[in-house]
């Protein structure tokens, strides 16, 4: 029992190391969070795809993806053209937030439908998520032996607490960015994540 509450403890630390970071995922679910649109499917989604992830890793899928560079290097092409897209739309919020407002405008399932599209390509078109999940985190699983699919549990959960934090916990921001200027700063730290994450990903860094 206690080698399995180490193993999934160990995870839980290892999984989170890899998620709390200033990234692409965690500016919209932050976002998202604060103007409290389509919450539980975003958390949903990046905690279930998370999951999937760490099972593909323990697993031992994680050869496979490092075999395929180009297949890595056309994913971070097409997530980093899409980041540098979502990041001049936010980039526009600063600039013209009235405009930006009516754009993103529309009924709840329009509105839904937009940010679980947008979510989905956040965490399955950035090539990084497979070298540090499914690679990184696959590897340290493997040196638990027979005690890493509870390493991935306890990675999975970590994951789970991390967006479910960050995705209900930010309404409690909502009072500090009342005034349009506050929400002004935000898109602009949105816009400058999305657009060097974008770089970051075409250059291949």
């Amino acid at each position: 029992m206690n080698n399995a509450l180490t193993a999934a403890a160990a995870g839980f630390g290892t999984g989170l190391s890899l998620i709390v970071a200033i990234g692409a995922q965690n500016a919209f679910v932050l976002r998202q969070g604060i103007r409290r649109d389509a919450v539980l499917a975003v958390v949903g989604i990046c905690a279930l795809s998370d999951a999937l992830l760490i099972a593909l890793g323990v697993g031992g899928v994680g050869a496979v993806v490092v075999a395929w560079p180009g297949a890595l290097t056309a994913v971070g092409w097409i997530g980093g053209a899409f980041l540098l897209g979502y990041g001049a739309l936010a980039a526009r919020r600063v600039v013209r937030p009235a405009g930006a407002l009516r754009t993103e405008g529309g009924d709840a399932a329009t509105s839904r439908r937009r940010a679980v599209l947008t979510c989905l390509a956040l965490t399955w078109l950035n090539p990084h998520v497979y070298l540090d999940t499914v690679f990184l985190l696959g590897s340290v699983a493997a040196d638990r032996g027979s005690l890493r699919w509870t390493f991935g549990l306890g990675a999975a959960l970590a994951s789970l607490v991390w967006f479910a934090a960050l995705g209900f916990g930010a309404r409690y921001l909502g009072r500090f960015l009342a005034r349009p200027a506050a929400w002004r700063v935000l898109d602009g730290l949105v816009a400058a994540t999305m657009i060097t994450m974008g770089v970051l990903l075409i250059t291949g860094s």
